[in-house]
């Protein structure tokens, strides 16, 4: 468990703040990282994204934000920061499938990071 959080301290996650806010439980923290990895809102996001659905792709990225950022994966909620705010506006830009391509990498990354590798 400490390489596991030593590894995301290395990446650049708030370790520190998101395991003072799981009430300094660092399993119950690595447990949450782990729902995180599967949650169906990156699914989501992709979907409604290839859907043309701005609002629901909206929805979904937001829902991530505010996951990433409670959970303390900081660099993948810079990248959703990149996603939400055109999204907020009702329109995507030229670089959002890059964004998202690179969003998913890091949920890649991380998936790797809380298995070991």
């Amino acid at each position: 468990m400490k390489e596991t959080i030593e590894k995301l301290r290395d990446w650049g996650c708030d370790t520190v703040g998101a395991v003072e806010r799981m009430a300094d439980d660092e399993e119950f923290y690595i447990e949450c990282l782990q729902e995180v990895a599967q949650d169906p809102c990156f699914a989501q996001l992709r979907q409604t994204l290839q859907d043309g659905d701005v609002q629901g792709a909206f929805d979904a990225a937001h829902t991530l934000k505010g996951v990433l950022a409670n959970v303390g994966l900081t660099p993948m909620y810079d990248k959703i920061v990149e996603i939400v705010e055109p999204l907020r506006a009702g329109r995507t830009d030229k670089d959002m499938p890059g964004k998202l391509a690179e969003l998913e990498r890091m949920k890649l990354r991380l998936a790797d990071i809380l298995s070991g590798k």
